[in-house]
């Protein structure tokens, strides 16, 4: 279980002060759930994201994993206690292949037989992107799949996914959308949460989380808070913002 306690998070205002992005904060994200964090543009989402991922570091409050006080953990400690993040633009590898990134993120020796396993998972083709590099020859549909790959491969007790929406096509969305209903099915120990405020997500949710002026809004159910939303600024119809 994942809890955020008083969370707060401010940036320089360029005055010589500071601007509050987060504050006061309390989340709380239940084992086996798929969370999603919706809200409107510039309400702090993905500061967010960044907070529980470790990529930055609160002014205050507390970042507990299963009662262990993680809030100032760098990144790659939080990814050994099973936390994974994958970013709104993943990262382009140059020289590295498919294959070579998959055994990476497994932290140990992965056959090809289960690599190609891990891509078939997110409706890859494995013999035609295992050898192939993380390069610019990759579309941003391809990309944000092979890193939700990865983080199959993890195996991780906590996944952040920060707008997986960003940059890609429809096609490409749809198949994510099929990507994540099929995790969330399969869903064990683990939970996830994802930053988005597209109403194809928001529906796949188990629970949501609206964020509103650095603060947790509302939280609850998928069935009660959906209906709410619709046609909000914090849950868009994809048809109308990925042509």
């Amino acid at each position: 279980m994942l809890e955020l306690k008083h969370l707060s998070f401010s940036v320089p205002d360029g005055q010589g002060g500071k601007k509050e992005i987060i504050h006061d904060l309390d989340l709380r994200v239940e084992d086996k759930k798929l969370l999603v964090i919706t809200g409107p543009n510039g309400s702090g989402k993905s500061t967010l994201a960044k907070l529980i991922a470790g990529i930055e570091t609160p002014d205050g409050g507390q970042i507990l994993l299963d009662g262990r006080d993680i809030t100032h953990m760098s990144v790659t400690d939080r990814a050994k206690n099973g936390v994974a993040f994958a970013f709104q633009q993943p990262v382009r590898f140059k020289g590295i292949k498919v294959y070579d990134l998959l055994r990476i993120a497994a932290g140990k020796h992965i056959t090809p037989s289960e690599a190609c396993e891990y891509l078939s998972e997110v409706g890859l083709c494995a013999r035609d992107y295992i050898q192939r590099e993380m390069s610019g020859a990759l579309s941003g549909g391809e990309l944000k799949r092979i890193e939700i790959a990865t983080v199959l491969a993890r195996k991780s007790r906590l996944t952040v996914f920060d707008e997986p929406e960003a940059g890609i096509d429809l096609w490409s969305f749809q198949n994510l959308i099929r990507v994540f209903q099929s995790m969330r099915e399969n869903i064990a120990d683990s939970s996830m949460i994802i930053i988005s405020h597209q109403e194809r997500i928001l529906s796949i949710a188990d629970e949501i989380a609206v964020l509103s002026g650095g603060r947790i809004e509302k939280q609850g159910a998928r069935d009660e808070l959906f209906p709410q939303l619709v046609g909000t600024e914090a849950a868009q119809d994809v048809c109308a913002k990925l042509k």
